[in-house]
């Protein structure tokens, strides 16, 4: 199965949990690419002014894991960017995660999964799983291993 993760990280958060997908899925015997969407004013919090740099072309996978840090208790505005100037994800198996700084999924995680997943089924895609990463919480690690883990029986 040929599987994109597609990621903007801000800090490395985000991208340090996609490698962790990434390899698992590699163990898995899976074709994998990991491919950043990068912008050139990734501070930018309105989605309309942001102008993306690197925008990659997910028409070539059969699944996606997309991954975006939590900003301003919403999604990215760079990710957001990015599905609304995304080809249709018609068919396509979704993933969704986030990072976020604060300890719980209240604090603007809950609602980002939620932009995420309506973008995507917007664009036709079906979104199997979610997931939430609160660098703060005592418990990141083992919700990282449980997401990482937890994919096996998503697609």
């Amino acid at each position: 199965m040929k599987i994109g993760i597609i990621v903007f990280s801000k800090t490395g958060n985000t991208s340090s949990v996609a490698n962790r997908f990434k390899e698992r899925l590699l163990q898995e015997g899976h074709s994998v690419s990991l491919e950043m969407i990068t912008a050139l004013n990734d501070d930018q919090m309105e989605e309309g002014k942001v102008k993306l740099q690197n925008r990659p072309d997910a028409s070539g996978f059969d699944v996606l894991l997309l991954g975006s840090p939590v900003r301003g208790f919403a999604m990215s505005a760079v990710m957001s960017a990015y599905l609304s100037q995304s080809a249709a994800l018609e068919g396509k198996k979704v993933f969704c995660f986030v990072t976020q700084a604060f300890p719980f999924p209240w604090m603007g995680g809950n609602r980002a999964i939620e932009q995420m997943k309506a973008k995507c089924e917007t664009k036709g895609a079906k979104v199997c799983g979610t997931g939430i990463v609160n660098w703060s919480s005592v418990g990141r690690e083992k919700k990282i291993e449980n997401m990482v883990q937890g994919l096996n029986g998503l697609f």
